[in-house]
């Protein structure tokens, strides 16, 4: 059954929760403000909505999100980006309002558009401690969302007892961020569930790299502006049209396949490329194609069913499409979903990670738009 929710502004972003307790939840946020819909078999519901007051451009979920349709004892929790380079944490439970926790502005925070955002692999509590942050300023960030609190002396605490104890936003501890530069602006970074080490980050020329965030500092040689990178891979078409002075006009975007840590998808351009980390080949893609799309803009792997990816594009020439590969198949002809016509295109994308046919949430408008990319067999 084909689904549809309406914002009240044109949707600059969507991210699906793929927390095993809120599979069911959908982020899209537009001009001012941030909604979180839960998607059943029957209808797409607003069960929270923040208003950050500015356009959003990226969004990430906590692992610490429960749905209300798993517990009753749910609460929700993302980050979200915006386009003054600021940042903020977004939180609601069962038992609290909607509370919006602004960090990383002024001189601590990025300088440059934040493209993409996630929070730590792993099942440990990092997990939902730690977010990543990618921007045009050529910064990868990793924020410490629940840094130590500073001790504090005995007149400070004497003080502090004639404030408002309720004064959250000033009590808390600002979080910390650890810094790694890149040579080139950053387009899209990701994690994966099997680890909490490492990042998958990509850059505007072509270039993907698996980072080691963890790594100790002090063991860097000074100036190597890689010194965190355990591969780095490379789309030789991407890269060429830079070298040759034609970038790409659409940004390369990157994902891990969820069910193997080897295993990663891009799209640059007008081609996809997938990559074996257990194959290397000098780190050029397992398989390159030409997709028929003008320019892709978004890649993403599907988590219930791993051989199934989507690509989307930014471009109104062919309406707002997306096209479905399988990589069992990948050669082949590619399932085209058109959901309205040219000019409106798809801004943003994302598989949900409910049960049963896979399932895409798309950004078209002002418009959410839920529907299977198959049929239940009879």
């Amino acid at each position: 059954m084909d689904l549809q929710f309406d914002h009240p502004t044109q949707i600059y972003a969507l991210r699906a929760c793929h927390t095993d307790d809120a599979t069911d939840l959908v982020a899209i946020a537009g001009q001012h403000t941030l909604q979180v819909v839960s998607v059943t078999n029957q209808e797409c519901r607003c069960i929270a909505s923040f208003h950050i007051g500015t356009r959003i451009t990226s969004i990430a979920w906590s692992s610490a999100a429960v749905s209300p349709l798993s517990s009753d004892n749910w609460s929700i929790e993302l980050a979200v980006a915006t386009e003054d380079f600021g940042l903020h944490l977004l939180s609601k439970s069962s038992t609290e309002a909607e509370y919006i926790y602004p960090f990383g502005g002024s001189l601590s925070g990025h300088h440059g558009l934040v493209n993409d955002m996630t929070f730590c692999g792993g099942w440990s509590e990092d997990s939902s401690r730690y977010l990543a942050t990618v921007s045009d300023d050529k910064m990868l960030m990793v924020w410490d969302l629940h840094p130590p609190t500073p001790v504090r002396g005995a007149q400070q605490d004497e003080g502090d007892d004639n404030m408002n104890d309720d004064d959250d936003e000033e009590s808390r501890p600002q979080p910390t961020a650890y810094v790694i530069p890149f040579p080139h602006p950053l387009t899209s970074i990701s994690s994966h569930p099997h680890t909490s080490k490492e990042f998958l980050v990509s850059d505007c020329r072509g270039s993907v790299y698996l980072t080691d965030w963890r790594s100790d500092p002090v063991d860097i040689e000074e100036g190597n502006l890689r010194h965190s990178n355990l591969v780095e891979l490379v789309e030789p078409y991407a890269l060429s049209a830079s070298c040759m002075g034609h970038p790409v006009n659409w940004s390369g975007s990157t994902a891990w396949r969820s069910d193997s840590v080897d295993i990663i998808g891009g799209v640059f351009g007008t081609r996809f490329s997938i990559w074996d980390l257990s194959n290397m080949k000098g780190g050029k893609p397992a398989v390159t194609a030409q997709g028929t799309l003008d320019g892709g803009f978004r890649f993403r792997w599907c988590r219930t069913y791993p051989e199934h990816f989507g690509i989307s594009t930014q471009s109104p020439t062919r309406g707002a499409t997306i096209q479905v590969h399988n990589t069992n198949f990948v050669q082949a002809q590619p399932t085209v979903f058109t959901l309205r016509s040219r000019p409106q295109f798809v801004c943003d994308f994302d598989f949900l990670s409910l049960p049963g046919i896979p399932r895409i949430a798309a950004a078209v408008g002002k418009s959410l738009l839920v529907f299977p990319i198959g049929e239940e067999s009879s």
